[in-house]
């Protein structure tokens, strides 16, 4: 059966001007298939900054990069836009969600095929990105490759079908015929030995050891100069600044070299960046990750004719192979000073390797590249029929509603200098009441979440920092507890915090310690957690132990050797099963004859620990008490309803339908996905979607407890009406159950077995 003609091509992926090497190698692949083709070629890029970037008319739709709907949304313009062809690019950091994980949103409700491009092809995957890629590969058509060792490692790793992957060398440019002496000049390099480094700077890319073989060189060849072209990558610049730049500055001039090193901090076009490349004698790829699978900085010089000495990552050790070029050990200054002298020293050898690199480099230009998508894409429309999946409909009922974006406004207004303060009068932060330790370390974790899902924003680093600062000040160092409620002008009004806030406070602390990525929070938090965990064993009440679980199991995601830790969590692990085996019925599963706030919390608890302890009678019970919970909270229609304020739920008694509270929503919403991931049960997707959306409308009276406008969170449901106060803890319970919501959505993907 013939294809369809390819009338409408759309290209996903980073995009110019964001400076990448998978931008511009999209960039280029859409131009040289509307080049070769009379298909129409859009674009639909990421964007991983406010307001994205300054796009060409061919981009026709933006997708913010940790926004999960916005990868929906571009599913829906891509289906109803009549597109032949998706053209993916990936590289698990350039989507957002747990390893990129937010793209199989899209992917997953695509009805055209999909060819994907794998810059990244890892033979030691991670579980999580070993399962991303398992789910990528079957929402694929076809997947193209640049290496041999990367289909070879699809196929053996990942199980993929040989006949399922295409071989496309990376495409280079048509390099011009260019006087080298006359680039010399207009370079101010006549008459010196010059090798050639280019690429976004970042620490991966070993530029040291290349300064470290200089003094060598130089002793050989005093007229050398090495030129570093390329600006610091901009995430790097973001979370650092200049620091390694700065570094290798520092590192030339205690080598005493700086008379022959030249560093270009700045982003290059292509007619610029051959002139470079002509200009030099020779190319040093010098990258330490082994498993890069394939470079366009090295094909580029490749292609254009170069000499190159490189470390023997992936894609340099197949594309050098053979004498094309020189291989040396990864961080191994000497072994590259010695191959740089060699080459400089044997023009003969230079040359030879110079020409066989233009030789081979004409079938890797865009022109040949072009062809073999286009035959790859045309390969795609017949294999469709036999891949894709009919697009599955459910009725209104059935479908959970969908996830509104992140939205920190209210949260940013409620904060200050001093932290987050506890109450508001409608939208408007009321000071009378101060601040407290439970609300703030609520607000480090949500903080902390974001970082972990990819929201590392100065506005998110700012906040952390803030709410950190609160509970360093709050946390009494002589008895190791923390104080919890500060008024408005930062006086302590107690002595002594309530034994929820010394269990919240720890939770807080031990996710910081096991999630965040910033060593300084780290770090602070590390020296806290161990003064405050002795104290949460003294309490009496059963969900300071359930928080202070939550928290220790956190802390030992990093530190699981911590035998003290470990048995410090065992201990009130067995007061709440102690507790529950003292007061547990068959028709009164439960840990308390009342069950009262924050209920879910004390089951998810012991599901947390049994999971990190292999304690499966842990576990039974956590599930057990959950699931009974999850039928007393759920109305005659189906909705949740959380146990009301307004006398809770006594053993043999009515339960209290009102004051419904925000904190058990949350509470629910978490313990269920702590289920889920005990399990895969789908009943627990179902319950954490239920309790979710509480919070946007399906509830006793259809009335959304989220304000969409303000991002923040009424102060619970009343008989009658919503409480349209919106406190910090009604706001932070919406927040946190977002983002973990955010986690369950991805991880459904991930684990997602349907055909």
């Amino acid at each position: 059966m013939t294809p369809p003609k390819l009338q409408k091509i759309a290209f996903v992926g980073d995009y110019l001007p964001r400076k990448c090497g998978i931008a511009t190698f999209t960039h280029d692949l859409r131009a040289s298939i509307a080049k070769a083709s009379s298909a129409e070629c859009v674009v639909v890029p990421m964007d991983d900054i406010p307001g994205g970037y300054l796009y060409d008319q061919e981009v026709r739709f933006q997708v913010v990069e940790q926004e999960i709907e916005d990868y929906r949304a571009a599913a829906d313009f891509l289906n109803f836009s009549n597109v032949d062809i998706v053209c993916l690019q990936h590289e698990f950091g350039i989507y957002g969600g747990p390893c990129g994980s937010h793209v199989l949103a899209l992917l997953q409700d695509l009805r055209m095929p999909i060819v994907t491009t794998l810059h990244t092809v890892l033979s030691e995957p991670s579980q999580t990105q070993r399962a991303v890629m398992t789910q990528l590969v079957r929402h694929s058509t076809r997947l193209v490759v640049m290496t041999e060792r990367s289909r070879q490692t699809l196929i053996n790793t990942y199980s993929v079908d040989s006949d399922q992957v295409d071989l496309i060398a990376h495409g280079i440019p048509n390099a011009p015929d260019t006087d080298q002496q006359v680039l010399k000049e207009q370079f101010n390099v006549k008459n010196k030995a010059v090798a050639l480094t280019f690429g976004l700077l970042s620490p991966g890319k070993g530029i040291e050891h290349v300064l470290g073989a200089i003094p060598e060189v130089v002793a050989r060849f005093p007229d050398f100069i090495y030129l570093v072209l390329g600006a610091t990558h901009p995430s790097l610049i973001r979370e650092q600044g200049e620091r390694y730049r700065i570094s290798l500055e520092r590192m030339a001039i205690e080598l005493g070299i700086t008379k022959h090193v030249s560093f270009y901090n700045r982003f290059v076009e292509l007619d610029e960046l051959t002139e470079f490349i002509g200009a030099a004698d020779l190319y040093i790829t010098p990258y330490l990750n082994v498993q890069q699978a394939v470079s366009g900085t090295l094909a580029y010089a490749f292609g254009c004719g170069q000499a190159v000495i490189s470390t023997p990552y992936w894609h340099a050790e197949e594309l050098l192979a053979d004498g094309r070029g020189v291989l040396v050990p990864f961080a191994d200054s000497a072994a590259i000073a010695r191959e740089i002298i060699g080459l400089l020293g044997d023009d003969n050898r230079r040359m030879a390797m110079r020409a066989e690199a233009r030789r081979l480099g004409r079938s890797m230009t865009w022109d040949h590249v072009s062809e073999s998508y286009l035959a790859s894409f045309r390969r795609a429309q017949r294999e469709l029929s036999s891949h894709r999946k009919p697009l599955a409909v459910r009725t209104l009922d059935e479908q959970p509603l969908a996830l509104p974006k992140m939205q920190l406004d209210h949260l940013q207004h409620l904060s200050d200098s001093t932290g987050i303060v506890q109450h508001a009068i409608y939208t408007i932060p009321d000071h009378a009441h101060g601040y407290c330790t439970d609300d703030n370390a609520r607000a480090l974790i949500l903080t902390v979440l974001l970082e972990e899902q990819g929201n590392d924003s100065p506005t998110v680093h700012s906040l952390a920092s803030r709410y950190a600062a609160f509970l360093n000040v709050a946390f009494d160092r002589d008895t190791g507890r923390f104080r919890n409620f500060m008024s408005f002008d930062r006086r302590w009004l107690e002595d002594d915090g309530s034994d929820d806030s010394q269990g919240r406070a720890l939770w807080a602390l031990g996710t910081c310690i096991g999630r965040s990525r910033r060593p300084g929070l780290a770090a602070w938090a590390r020296e806290l957690f161990h003064r405050a965990m002795p104290e949460c064993e003294k309490t009496t009440s059963p969900r300071t132990w359930a928080l202070g679980i939550l928290g220790i199991q956190e802390y030992l995601r990093r530190y699981s050797g911590d035998r003290v830790a470990a048995t410090m969590n065992q201990r009130l692990a067995a007061r709440l099963i102690q507790l529950y085996d003292a007061t547990a019925t068959e028709d009164w599963p439960w840990f308390e004859h009342t069950a009262t706030y924050n209920n879910a919390k004390l089951s998810q608890s012991l599901i947390v620990y049994g999971r990190g302890a292999d304690d499966s009678r842990a576990t039974d019970i956590g599930l057990k008490s959950l699931r009974w919970l999850c039928g007393k909270q759920l109305s005659p229609q189906g909705r949740f309803r959380p146990i009301g304020s307004n006398g809770f739920s006594r053993e043999g008694t009515a339960t209290a339908v009102f004051d419904q509270q925000a904190i058990e929503a949350h509470a629910m919403v978490s313990a269920s996905i702590e289920a889920f991931a005990a399990t895969k049960d789908p009943f627990w997707d179902v319950q954490a979607h239920l309790a979710f959306d509480w919070f946007l409308g399906r509830n006793d009276l259809g009335q959304p407890i989220y304000d969409a406008s303000t991002g923040g969170c009424y102060d619970g449901l009343m008989e009658n009406q919503v409480n349209e106060n919106q406190g910090a803890e009604s706001t932070l319970a919406f927040l946190l159950s977002l983002v973990e919501m955010r986690g369950l959505s991805a991880a459904m993907r991930v684990n997602s077995t349907s055909a």
